[in-house]
């Protein structure tokens, strides 16, 4: 077990007992009424911290307009500017990502550090193999591991001789299997938080997959309080991709749908039938594994640990519970009735 370092962001703390997903607005930053939409959007799509790019003094004025009309705490994206940092803490910002590093001389770093520990504002430190320093590239040659976690270590150093250590760490890579070593390697050598994600990790198929590899397999190792799946696509898929994550891996709740891959003895649009049911149940919350298998072979069978369940015919399908068949309904009708025995649990 990491001898972690809580930090509270808003109303969230990042102590290990709840993993937070996070996303990232993609509106222009100038385009505030837009800005504060998609806001509200991803709050009730489910993402519990929300980042916003802060590239100029103007761009200041999302602050206060995204936080009243949102209840999740909002992080300030902040690139080499430390005044852009003073003045999104001044504007109720409940975060701000820079690297103290790249922000000029310590004086720089001690007003930052000084303002956020004023204001109880946590920093993340934000590294990743395309921002590594010229000094760390020529000692080891590449963005290794050890380079990106130096790297991060050396940013919070920074912060620590500033009196200041409510930092959240990132070492993020488009290379699923360097993240995943970097990450490992920077539990080992960090008290802070982990704030997991592959970055550029690509569209919407691919990025989800090497996400769920790479943040999947440091949520199962213990590592990671916090997490964004970085896709090019609309945010509201990084936050049902992040809810996926967590449910496979059995940190959220929720149902769990389990179907299988159909063979040569399926009789019914077994596609189909899975589709649609998880789509019907994409906003249920009850904490249910449901089935949807496509002979009798796999189920009640094999997914007998479901909770309900059809398994197909030819045209038709028999739903169950567990062991117990319930009664056989003709094709046309397998996804309200299913819908319908779900409704009782």
């Amino acid at each position: 077990m990491r001898n972690l370092h809580p930090v509270k962001v808003g109303n969230c703390l990042l102590d290990g007992s709840h993993i937070y997903i996070q996303s990232m607005l993609n509106t222009r930053s100038d385009d505030i009424a837009g800005s504060v939409r998609q806001a509200k959007v991803l709050e009730a799509a489910g993402c519990e911290i929300l980042r916003a790019a802060i590239p100029n003094a103007d761009a200041i004025a999302l602050i206060p307009a995204i936080k009243q009309e949102i209840g999740i705490p909002l992080v300030a994206d902040i690139h080499f500017d430390y005044r852009l940092a003073l003045a999104a803490a001044d504007a109720g910002i409940d975060k701000i990502r820079i690297n103290p590093g790249n922000i000029g001389g310590m004086d720089r770093v001690k007003a930052v550090a000084d303002k956020c520990r004023e204001k109880g504002i946590p920093i993340r430190i934000g590294v990743n193999s395309g921002s590594l320093e010229k000094e760390l590239l020529a000692k080891y040659g590449a963005p290794t591991p050890e380079a990106l976690v130096e790297s991060a270590l050396n940013h919070a150093k920074l912060l620590e001789q500033c009196d200041f250590n409510d930092i959240v760490i990132s070492i993020k890579s488009s290379d699923v299997q360097n993240m995943i070593a970097c990450y490992r390697l920077a539990a080992q050598s960090c008290p802070y938080p982990l704030h997991l994600g592959v970055t550029e990790a690509g569209t919407a198929r691919m990025g989800l997959i090497k996400s769920a590899v790479g943040i999947g397999s440091l949520l199962c190792d213990g590592i990671g309080e916090t997490i964004r799946v970085s896709l090019t696509a609309d945010p509201v898929e990084e936050i049902a991709a992040a809810q996926d994550i967590l449910k496979a891996i059995g940190k959220r709740g929720g149902v769990q749908l389990v179907s299988c891959p159909t063979c040569g003895r399926t009789r019914i649009d077994l596609i189909g039938t899975a589709k649609a049911v998880e789509e019907a149940l994409r906003g249920c919350e009850k904490n249910i594994k449901v089935a949807v298998m496509g002979c009798v072979v796999n189920g009640p069978g094999e997914a007998r640990e479901a909770d309900i369940g059809v398994a197909g015919g030819d045209g038709c399908a028999v739903l169950f519970k567990g062991e117990q068949i319930l009664r056989k309904v003709p094709e046309s009708e397998i996804i309200p009735a299913l819908l319908a025995e779900i409704e009782k649990l």
